[in-house]
């Protein structure tokens, strides 16, 4: 090993390594540390039941994979295979009735029978204002947006969605559940503008690029980044436990894809207390548990339909899912809980043995949580899907602390690095127009507990690199095309 690079990047989550490829293509050494043993953070794909059944450990379906400005300009498309599905989420309401979401957005509101004038009404501006509004959301904050129109359309349905207007559109309850159902991606009580936010983002991406599933897994999706880093001479080092800045050969930079609490305990020696104080005071929400299936045949499920998309929402009507999500928030267990879960293997069969299956589940618990919800879980599917207990060969459960463990920047089983709140979308984890920048010289936060937030995106990476770029090395951001030195 080379006694010092010019960059040094510690954490190899989608974040983590945009980073870290921004800085090699921009021609500068760049050293990445990482804890675990393969790279990936939230895109690693494992066999954590049996052999040969290969399950997603955290993200499992990508909407941002092809809508990220990072990813479409890194030409992540040319370098993995993805496959978009016909319908891109089901919302499982009762045993015997769906909701689907078609990428076709007319298919889907001739599907909401009464309310698919409203459906079309929300989405159908909103997708074709896609590319604007991703902009917006993925942008750089306090600044004012470059498409003041598009902009101006999404918040107003944020704000409808985001208050106790939500079901002002609607007549029936099949569209709502649906719309509530992706709100839920994000972990807080409903509704909220932050949750509808987020569900209104990728509910557009739904009907405009569709919800793409990885062949192989997301691992691909990390793959695909280490093997640029490595062509462009980046060094990768796994199995490498970071305690202290102290225990890293020094660089002219150092960026860092750990939540905002992982930068305290990093270089809080080196942080003046001040800004210590206000990164102290950024909050972690909610938590995920998880569990993962080998099946010996696909899921059953009541509702046919429910059998031909690789992501189901399951938790009933609208208000069953708000009361799940409160429950939540205030520290219960749901009685009914939401369930997000995913059958990769209906359109990628590399993913389990030959007519087997894999099934991918989490759902909503309080921070901290060491509960095991197999059975939560499989009690919530077997109400869906009558015989599901039959077709389970192995699971896997991972709580929300064994989440932590697993990844230190889930503070608490919280997958977002921070809880993402309306506060905390412009406080992330201070107010600054450059909130990846510390006091420090030279170190930078580029993780999730960055903006924009949450999510497979690789922004937070892309713009704490492009800012050291400039800051410490006086270079103009690099080209990323794939194929292109």
């Amino acid at each position: 090993m080379n006694t010092n690079a010019d960059v040094t990047v510690v954490g190899s989550g989608p974040n983590g390594l945009a980073a870290a490829v921004t800085m090699a293509r921009a021609g500068l050494s760049v050293r990445l540390y990482e804890l675990c043993a393969t790279a990936g953070g939230g895109t690693r794909t494992s066999e954590l039941t049996l052999p040969g059944f290969r399950h997603d450990v955290c993200s499992a379906v990508h909407p941002m994979a092809l809508a990220s400005p990072f990813f479409r300009q890194f030409g992540l498309e040319q370098r993995v295979d993805f496959v978009v599905p016909e319908i891109s989420y089901g919302h499982a309401l009762a045993p015997n009735r769906a909701g689907l979401a078609y990428r076709d957005l007319a298919r889907t509101a001739e599907h909401l029978g009464r309310d698919g004038r409203a459906w079309r009404a929300i989405f159908e501006p909103l997708v074709r204002d896609v590319d604007k509004i991703v902009e917006f959301v993925t942008g750089q904050l306090l600044r004012l947006p470059a498409h003041l129109l598009a902009t101006a359309r999404f918040g107003l349905r944020t704000f409808e969605q985001g208050t106790p207007l939500w079901n002002r559109p609607f007549v029936q309850d099949v569209a709502p559940a649906m719309l509530t159902g992706v709100n839920t991606h994000s972990l807080g009580r409903m509704p909220s503008m932050s949750t509808s936010g987020a569900g209104l983002l990728l509910a557009t991406l739904a009907h405009a690029r569709g919800w793409p599933v990885p062949v192989g897994g997301s691992q691909r999706i990390a793959d695909a980044l280490t093997d640029d880093l490595r062509r462009h001479a980046g060094e990768v080092i796994t199995d490498f436990e970071v305690t202290s800045l102290a225990d890293i050969p020094a660089s002219r930079v150092t960026l860092l894809d750990t939540s905002a609490r992982g930068l305290i305990k990093l270089a809080g020696h080196l942080l003046p207390a001040g800004y210590q104080r206000r990164v102290g005071r950024f909050r972690y929400g909610n938590a995920a548990s998880k569990v993962d299936f080998a099946l010996s045949e696909p899921v059953p499920w009541a509702s046919p339909e429910l059998g031909r998309t690789p992501t189901i929402h399951i938790g009933g009507d609208r208000a069953s899912l708000a009361r799940s999500e409160a429950d939540v928030a205030a520290g219960r267990y749901p009685a009914d809980p939401y369930v997000l879960l995913s059958q990769p293997c209906l359109v990628d069969p590399t993913r389990a043995p030959v007519g087997k299956h894999t099934l991918w589940t989490y759902t909503h618990v309080p921070s901290g949580s060491d509960r095991d919800m197999t059975e939560a879980i499989t009690g919530r599917i077997e109400y869906f899907a009558p015989g599901f207990r039959d077709v389970i060969i192995d699971s896997n459960a991972i709580s929300a602390t064994g989440m932590q463990a697993y990844n230190p920047n889930y503070v608490g089983g919280d997958f977002s690095a921070g809880t993402v709140s309306l506060r905390q979308l412009i406080k992330r984890p201070v107010i600054s127009p450059r909130p990846w920048k510390t006091p420090v010289a030279g170190l930078y936060l580029c993780s999730s507990s960055t903006a924009p937030g949450p999510g497979v995106h690789g922004m937070s990476g892309w713009y704490a690199a492009q800012l050291a770029l400039r800051e410490c090395f006086d270079l103009a951001p690099p080209v990323l095309e794939a194929g292109l030195v």
